[in-house]
């Protein structure tokens, strides 16, 4: 079955392929060598047990019933809403009431400004070229270590704090890149990306998200796409996250 919608974006007509997803998500897994930040203790998935009873098939019960232990900052691809960073709780399940964006993926080699890399606002002007409600950001090099990383005490690349303000400038609702964080793994709690993202605590942007730990494909091409963003409906202010892309074709 073929699945394809017309769209209209800028008074230009074109066909998105519903059939052909381009996943941008990283899986949550259990074990060894697999992708974390923030200091966090591996995964675990673990069968429930009660008594002599263990919820696993292959153990002897009649279904695999299992616990899950993870941090959704901490363990692959996410979805934050401004609650992360404020005294109101703001569950991203809140916050979110459409599920289709159009998207710009841009790629950029971050800059080395004293011992940091980092991505900053002159590199996000030259790299724009649509103007679209989400953004996906891909680091140079993109090298398939960004699925297994264990990021803690790295300081991966981040974003330049005015970078981040003239996304808020800019009124792009979502920004997604593949590092664990808007922000330096250590800057005292400042935060400066997330709060001029955020536009917080002035006045903030509760419709605005970022999701972090992303994984943009060499085949995905710079360009315009039309997004999906797809969020387990936690009440928390960040939820594993699963954007999809489709291309969009004139």
């Amino acid at each position: 079955m073929s699945l394809k919608i017309n769209l209209s974006y800028n008074n230009k007509s074109y066909v998105a392929d519903l059939n052909a997803p381009l996943d941008l998500s990283i899986a949550l897994a259990a074990g060894p060598n697999r992708l974390s930040a923030w200091y966090v203790e591996p995964i675990k998935i673990e069968p429930v047990r009660m008594g002599d009873w263990v919820g696993e098939v292959k153990q002897g019960a009649a279904v695999n019933f299992r616990n899950i232990f993870f941090n959704p900052h901490g363990h692959g691809t996410h979805t934050e809403s401004v609650g992360h960073i404020s005294k109101d709780d703001y569950p991203i399940n809140n916050l979110i009431n459409q599920f289709f964006y159009f998207a710009e993926v841009i790629s950029i080699t971050p800059e080395i400004i004293e011992g940091d890399s980092i991505i900053t606002k002159q590199q996000i002007i030259s790299a724009l070229k649509f103007k679209t409600e989400a953004l996906i950001i891909r680091t140079l090099p993109n090298i398939q270590d960004k699925l297994t990383t264990q990021y803690s005490n790295t300081n991966p690349t981040y974003l330049h704090h005015e970078a981040a303000k003239l996304l808020c400038d800019l009124n792009i609702k979502h920004l997604m890149l593949d590092t664990p964080s808007v922000d330096r793994e250590q800057d005292g709690g400042l935060l400066l990306a997330h709060h001029a993202f955020w536009n917080y605590p002035e006045n903030p942007r509760l419709d605005a998200t970022i999701t972090e730990l992303v994984y943009v494909e060499d085949r995905i091409e710079d360009g315009l796409y039309l997004l999906n963003l797809q969020i387990a409906p936690f009440e928390n202010d960040a939820s594993p996250s699963r954007p999809i892309l489709f291309k969009l074709n004139e």
